[in-house]
């Protein structure tokens, strides 16, 4: 019989070189199967699985070798203080976008009652996370992907987070009469024919949400130049961008008459989140 250090240490060896989190995927998947949390796996590590764990684990180390995303697989992932739905209909929540998070929390001023607008929500990651950090402000959030809008609200129903709505948008296009004091967007940004686009999880997920035109800034000059109508005085926005275009963004947001434009990097030190002022 496998014990739970023996199937770790050949199924991290079974997908190292197509992971570069090859511990935490073996430790995810089998944590699923045993519904235990990975504490359970450190503690007890010489317990055996049974036969009906060890085919229900191999069968889903397999779809991983083939190149599925975890979160596909689990059905779910974690985002800040939140776990939620994910399906192969939304972008998978990164670590990266919780810089974003983090940032416009750091702006929000405590018991604010702000408006704030989420523009193409997908899980509805960066919306929810805000809307529970800050339950006197109210979130709007939007995608035109009537798909990853019932995800989104799975997930704030999920989360228990009520001071939010969802609105299927084109962008600004249904939100024409609404004004707000924060905009926060993680948009498509990646160029169309980038070649990581054939690689890892980004496979698996909506190419909408991914690509922006032969630049990747197709998106994010309709978000600057559109967000000017719906931003209050002295409104801010935060938009997270691929790591090699922070000058590129930052001189659009300054273009477009932006003020105090700065951008501010991730945990990993790349550049990843770009802001400005109304005056």
């Amino acid at each position: 019989m496998q014990t739970i250090k023996s199937i770790l240490t050949s199924s991290v060896q079974a997908i190292a070189e197509l992971s570069d989190s090859a511990q935490l995927d073996c430790e995810l998947l089998l944590c699923f199967v045993l519904q235990k949390n990975r504490t359970h796996l450190h503690s007890w590590p010489d317990k055996e699985l049974s036969k009906d764990n060890l085919i229900q684990f191999t069968t889903l180390l397999q779809r991983r070798i083939k190149g599925e995303p975890i979160a596909h697989i689990l059905g779910e992932r974690g985002f800040w203080s939140l776990n939620l739905d994910v399906t192969p209909d939304t972008l998978i929540p990164r670590p990266d976008t919780e810089r974003l998070v983090e940032l416009a929390n750091d702006i929000i001023p405590d018991n604010a009652q702000w408006k704030i607008l989420d523009l193409g929500t997908g899980t509805g990651a960066i919306a929810l996370s805000l809307a529970k950090e800050n339950p006197n402000c109210f979130i709007t959030a939007t995608d035109q992907s009537t798909a990853a809008l019932n995800i989104a609200k799975q997930n704030a129903e999920k989360n228990q987070i009520s001071n939010i709505e969802f609105i299927h948008s084109d962008w600004f296009s249904e939100i024409e009469n609404k004004n707000f004091d924060i905009i926060v967007s993680n948009p498509p940004y990646i160029k169309d024919n980038d070649p990581h686009l054939k690689q890892g999880d980004v496979r698996f997920e909506p190419l909408s949400a991914l690509t922006s035109g032969a630049d990747g800034l197709n998106d994010i000059r309709i978000i600057i130049k559109d967000s000017l109508k719906h931003l209050t005085k002295n409104g801010v926005i935060l938009i997270e961008h691929g790591y090699e275009q922070a000058d590129d963004v930052c001189d659009l947001l300054s273009s477009s008459n932006f003020t105090n434009v700065s951008d501010f990097k991730d945990d990993n030190n790349n550049p990843r989140v770009a802001i400005g002022y109304v005056q």
